[in-house]
């Protein structure tokens, strides 16, 4: 079939104009031969931006799928960063290379909180789903799920010395889960709303956690396993000498058994310490310590971070403020106990551990904005760095000392050049295809479209409506206060400001012949104004300003007003969801479009002046005859309101806009929908097209801007509405339930981690086919044989399947073992957990045959051990499989020996290389390399100090 009337694709080209999104956390990463706390991490939509805070740029992009992300997590090697998604999908990139090779799909809803295990070899994520997943990122598999929260979890923890996780939810409880058996021994009931923060402190002794109220709530952990059963021995009297005055400081342990939903459990008891009053009364965000957990950090949606540091009663340094509680109550007894006579009878001071004195409040830090991420960095010499995300598109960092009396937070950098304060509501290109023109609640911005660098920044009013004057030398705003704004560009100031209406200044248009505008307001009029050059006194040279020349008054809100290219009409869009026509020269009424059931937000008019088109807030649009005013087709555009609609220049196309976050072209003559552009997260407020039609700029409520670019790739209508149907059946398949493992509980606390999705199913059906192709091949082998016997002699083979062919001509059993090993090892269970039984028997065969030639045995195993589980009671009661299961366990038995010996001659044999090393180059691997590396940085810093201190 031949294409009558090409379409080319618009595809995305860039984001630009966020600093970072609300949505997902910030945190301090460490690059490649860059300093500790210089570098930031930053959700932008569905990428991931690296700052350099001192140059106040992006170092690396960490490009993402299309949907948004929600939690960021470095490593803690700084190499990796683990990035949660929207849609449940969590993916490790390197920030080496900005690439990511590890991906893991469990959870069915956003993910909220990720954290990594002390060596950076487990994964947990919680999700709104409620689950708690628990991954292995060096084997990229799921371990298990744990099912216990009722709401969706807010934080977890591991613990670094014992195999335990401690997890938080909006369902008001805190968990404690044994990761040995998979399962909760504790639940914490002790807050009255959500947990919306938690933290551990003082080498995991003491859990901080934060909820709605204005308290911070400490509770002492104690684990029971490590304290002695027996019962204390009984304090010896001091020794009875003259002159000898003892005071023993005795600090009592007391056991507390617990007994938790699944019985005695004797882990560790939890008891509440005491409380922090907060200063702010709204709820706790967030609560974020840094690596070494000296230092808590806690905020709510205003703007102020309070910061607590931590002091740790079990180190000799640390001791200083309890060593003052003693010193004065041993002299008061002292001074009492003068008397020998009353030496016996002297009470013993007993020191309190109290909580004042172990979390000692630092300082108070207030942002220039409300506050919707920390983070925080402790650095040398006792130096934090304190990193925020702020509500309005901003980062700023601060530094504060932890060693002075009174620290305060002295601000370091401010990120705010690249992005708008507020939305984006206005949108221009220049005549010349380069500039970009974006304008918000208080600053306007001209970008350049190529590099997607800011050329100007000015500070204006709330800005509705823009445009590019001809010459691309200044630009006029119309604001909300229904005021012209008039910059000029080289200077970047503001030439003029005029009153022109007493409402919103919603819109204004070019007049074709380029030698005024028309603008629209609130106040129920249309003002046609002319450029004119004035010279001002104290001036050299002439300047740009309007003048008024007619006034059109209507008896509605004008909302949106358009010239017809050839500048005979002027349509407007007014309040009472008609489109009025006039007659430009003489003003007289010409036609009334009406038909909308709710106001014309946009509008725009061919390049030929013959067809209107009406986008309306009842997510209509309208395409209308301008000779008679009918109307030639209605159609459902968008989901919700359509915003803007503009026609691409001499063509019948139009894209809008759309409040349900999608961009959409059509075709205006043949009423066709054509391509949906789908990126925003957020309502989509404007966009712009170029005047040669090759770039789209588009804004969004999620303070993205979006360049669009025309490719030279045609659309074909049926194949991309097969795509759309497709990608909705795709949908629906992640929204799926989550896989059932033959004979375990549904409802038990721990499942399978990974989740069926299309991935799954098309790797389960990649192994289905290889399968039936190994079927065949056998088939035709055995008939070959055949034939040959019945022939006496030797006949020719048959032909080799094509695929086969292509692959190098394997054999079939190695093209199986081939397509298994492509599977992503996250999704390996899931994906055999989908094959039909009548493939097992075979897939048994081939595993034996592999495990006996020794390919990829550990792969084999890990598959032939879960379809074992999943399938034992159909392959226990079959006959037929009996000596396979036998000889595979012959054989696997003793090729896993075998492995294991050959790995651990391997391991001896580099000990014994390494004790070589050391005794003739008389130096330690590792160790004595860390020792002199800290060394000569202490005498570099020493020698820093001395040349400052003669200086």
């Amino acid at each position: 079939m031949g294409l009558t009337k090409q379409y080319l694709r618009y595809a995305a080209s860039a984001v630009f104009g966020v600093i970072g999104s609300q949505k997902a956390n910030i945190a301090f990463v460490t690059m490649r031969g860059g300093e500790r706390g210089r570098f930031v991490a930053v959700a932008a939509c569905e990428h991931v931006f690296i700052w350099d805070v001192r140059k106040a740029e992006k170092v690396l992009i960490l490009k993402g799928n299309k949907h948004e992300v929600t939690y960021l997590c470095p490593s803690p090697d700084g190499i990796y960063v683990a990035v949660g998604y929207e849609d449940g999908a969590v993916r490790i990139f390197s920030l080496l290379n900005g690439e990511s090779n590890v991906s893991f799909n469990g959870h069915k809803s956003a993910v909220t909180v990720i954290r990594y295990d002390t060596l950076g070899s487990r994964l947990v994520t919680g999700s709104r789903d409620t689950d708690v997943i628990v991954w292995d990122v060096i084997n990229e598999c799921g371990l298990y799920r744990l099912k216990g929260h009722k709401d969706a979890v807010t934080q977890a923890l591991f613990l670094k010395d014992k195999n335990l996780l401690v997890t938080s939810s909006k369902d008001s409880f805190v968990k404690w889960w044994d990761l040995d058996t998979q399962h909760c021994f504790k639940t914490m009931l002790g807050h009255r709303s959500e947990v919306w923060g938690m933290a551990l402190l003082n080498q995991e002794s003491r859990l901080i956690t934060g909820s709605a109220d204005s308290e911070l709530r400490a509770w002492d952990i104690n684990y029971l396993q490590e304290v002695s059963t027996e019962e204390p021995k009984p304090r010896k009297k001091p020794r009875e000498e003259p002159g000898y005055v003892g005071w023993p400081v005795l600090f009592w342990l007391c056991r507390v058994e617990i007994i938790t939903e699944h019985g005695q459990d004797r882990i560790l008891s939890c008891k509440k310490a005491g409380s922090l009053l907060r200063e702010a009364r709204d709820r706790v965000v967030s609560m974020t310590t840094d690596a070494k957990a000296k230092v808590l950090a806690c905020h709510v949606s205003i703007d102020l971070l309070m910061l607590v540091q931590s002091y740790l009663p079990s180190s000799n340094s640390d001791l200083l403020s309890y060593i003052s509680q003693i010193t004065n109550v041993m002299c008061a007894a002292a001074l009492w106990c003068r008397d020998a006579q009353h030496a016996e009878d002297a009470p013993e001071p007993v020191v309190e551990r109290k909580l004042a004195n172990e979390i000692v409040r630092l300082t108070n830090i207030k942002a220039s904005a409300n506050i919707r991420w920390v983070d925080c960095l402790m650095c040398a010499g006792g130096e934090l760095k304190v990193a925020m995300l702020l509500q309005n598109n901003t980062v700023e960092t601060y530094s504060l000392k932890t060693s002075d009396k009174n620290p305060t937070g002295i601000k370091t950098s401010r990120l705010t050049l690249g992005g708008h304060r507020t939305d984006a509501r206005t949108l221009a290109f220049s005549s010349d295809n380069i500039a970009v023109l974006s304008a918000s609640g208080d600053t306007v911005k001209v970008w350049n479209r190529s590099t997607l660098q800011v050329i100007r920044t000015m500070a204006c009013d709330y800005a509705l409506c823009s445009l590019f004057v001809p010459g691309d030398r200044q630009i006029i705003l119309g604001t909300k206060s229904g005021k012209i704004q008039i910059f000029d560009l080289a200077s970047g100031t503001l030439l003029e400001t005029v009153d022109a209406h007493n409402g919103a200044l919603w819109s204004l248009c070019l007049s074709p012949d380029q030698r005024g505008i028309v603008t629209g307001g609130a106040d129920k009029t249309v003002k046609f104004w002319e450029f004119e050059l004035i010279k001002d006194e104290d001036a050299a040279q002439k300047r740009l300003t309007v003048k008024h020349v007619r006034t059109l008054q209507l008896d509605e809100d004008v909302l949106c007003v358009k010239y017809s290219p050839d500048q005979r009409l002027l349509a407007v869009s007014l309040l009472d969801c008609t489109v009025k026509v006039f007659y430009t020269d003489t003003l007289k009424f010409f036609l009334s479009l009406y038909g909308h059931k709710l106001p014309v937000l946009c509008l725009d008019i061919s390049h030929d002046s013959a067809l209107i088109a009406t986008g309306s807030a009842d997510r209509n649009v309208k395409i209308w005859g301008l000779d008679f005013g009918d109307c030639h087709r209605s159609m459902f555009a968008h989901d919700d309101s359509v915003m803007f609609l503009q026609f691409v220049p001499k063509t019948h196309l139009f894209f809008t806009a759309g409040k349900d976050k999608k961009i959409k072209q059509w075709d205006a003559d043949k009423f066709e929908h054509i391509q949906t552009l789908e990126g925003h997260h957020r309502e989509v407020w404007c966009l712009a097209i170029s005047p040669n039609g090759d770039h789209i700029v588009s804004s969004s409520h999620d303070k993205s801007l979006r360049l669009w670019e025309r490719t030279r790739e045609p659309i074909i209508l049926e194949e991309e509405r097969e795509m759309e149907r497709e990608a909705e059946f795709e949908e629906g398949m992640d929204k799926g339930d989550e896989p059932v493992v033959p004979g375990e509980n549904k409802d038990a606390e721990a499942a399978p981690a990974a989740k069926k999705t299309i991935e799954t199913v098309k790797a389960a059906e990649r192994v289905m086919e290889a399968l039936e192709l190994y079927r065949s091949e056998s088939r035709k082998m055995e008939e070959h044989q055949i034939a040959c016997q019945s022939a006496g002699k030797h006949l020719p083979p048959p032909k080799a399947n094509p695929i086969l062919v292509a692959f190098g001509n394997v054999s079939p059993s190695r093209y199986v073992l081939d397509v298994i090993k492509k599977v992503r090892s996250s999704e390996l269970e899931v994906s055999l957990l989908v094959l039909p039984f009548p493939y097992i028997p075979d897939l048994l065969s081939l595993f034996n045959c592999y495990v006996q030639d020794g390919l990829e045995v550990e792969l084999v195993c890990r598959c032939l051990f879960f379809l074992l589980r999943i399938h034992f009671g159909q392959i226990s009661s079959n006959q037929m499989l009996l000596t396979v299961i036998d000889e595979l366990r012959i054989n696997t038995i003793s090729k896993v020996r075998e492995i294991r010996d050959v790995l651990g001659f391997n391991s001896a044999g580099l000990q014994f290389l390494q004790r070589e090393v050391e005794s003739k180059e008389e130096i330690m691997f590792f160790a004595d390399a860390t020792g002199l590396l800290k060394e000569k940085r202490r005498k570099r810093k020493k020698r820093e100090r001395a040349i400052l201190t003669i200086a």
